[in-house]
């Protein structure tokens, strides 16, 4: 591990800010015409190419190792998924939803990894599925179940978020960072673009507008710093401990929160807060407990393909 430093931990509430906030400005995106799945193909092909010029080599690798392309969909299939909820949904409610990831988390590291269940995973898998209860039972209904396109899309998000994951320890010793950086960047692209054209304007997703330098410049702009905020969650993810790196992290629905609240105009139900609660605690558990599935490289998956 490289020599600790004092910018560790800024560095990564940096990372944590800017997907914290990245809502605002794929809502603004989205008032301009430009579709969340257009928007996605747009900035992260931006993100590639700016990848591409800096670590060319990456290229080469994912064309020779098939296993980064699973790492790719996996990737792509989280982006799309969250960057389209956070759009058209309710800021705190996807970002809760997105991180059930330690109860998706347990279950594929049981199909994946062969790793067996413990009290430790348990306990976590009853936090989030009870928080998870609380968040998504609608008043008046019986039944705490998806209401609407954002949760599904948040619930598929966090489920490919920790898939991801799973993925990315797998490959950790076979594949160097820019392989798999790279992988995710263009996983973003590909399946963003293959949603866009295969749902196309008779489900609502529409080609994106004439090219206009107000929106041009928020996506370039949004590509730029998702850049710049993964090479800031690699400078301190390299430098503190996997379970600190996922405490900081999870400061992401703490910004997520109150800019909905300030910006968004969205209000923090009780509800919400109890079942986030849970939620959060599960995620702590994972990040703190022996069971830890990859947490250095949890924000990286969207940061990195962001």
């Amino acid at each position: 591990m490289p020599t600790r430093s004092p910018w560790s931990i800024p560095a990564l509430l940096l990372n944590a800010l800017v997907w914290g906030l990245s809502w605002w400005p794929l809502r603004e995106l989205h008032a301009r015409g430009l579709h969340p799945l257009w928007s996605t193909v747009i900035v992260y092909a931006i993100a590639a190419l700016a990848l591409l010029a800096w670590r060319p080599q990456g290229l080469r690798q994912l064309l020779s190792q098939p296993q980064l392309w699973i790492l790719s969909v996996a990737s792509g299939t989280t982006n799309a998924a969250f960057n389209w909820a956070v759009s058209i949904g309710e800021v705190v409610r996807v970002v809760l939803l997105f991180y059930l990831m330690p109860l998706w988390s347990v279950l594929l590291a049981r199909v994946l990894l062969n790793e067996h269940f413990t009290l430790h995973g348990l306990l976590r898998v009853v936090l989030a599925l009870a928080g998870a209860a609380i968040v998504l039972k609608p008043e008046g209904a019986p039944w705490p179940v998806p209401h609407g396109l954002a949760d599904w899309l948040a619930l598929l998000g966090g489920l490919a978020f920790a898939t991801n994951s799973v993925m990315l320890r797998r490959l950790a010793g076979r594949t160097r960072e820019e392989g798999r950086a790279l992988a995710m960047l263009t996983g973003c692209v590909a399946m963003a673009l293959v949603l866009a054209t295969g749902l196309g304007p008779a489900r609502g997703v529409t080609p994106p507008p004439v090219p206009q330098w107000g929106w041009l410049a928020i996506a370039v702009g949004l590509a730029l710093t998702f850049v710049c905020s993964n090479m800031a969650y690699q400078f301190g993810a390299a430098r503190l401990p996997a379970q600190v790196t996922a405490v900081v992290m999870l400061t992401e629905v703490v910004f997520a929160s109150i800019s909905s609240v300030l910006w968004g105009g969205e209000v923090l139900r009780g509800q919400t807060l109890a079942g986030g609660a849970l939620i959060v605690g599960a995620a702590l558990l994972a990040a703190l407990g022996p069971a830890r599935l990859g947490a250095k490289a949890a924000g990286a998956q969207r940061s990195g393909p962001a």
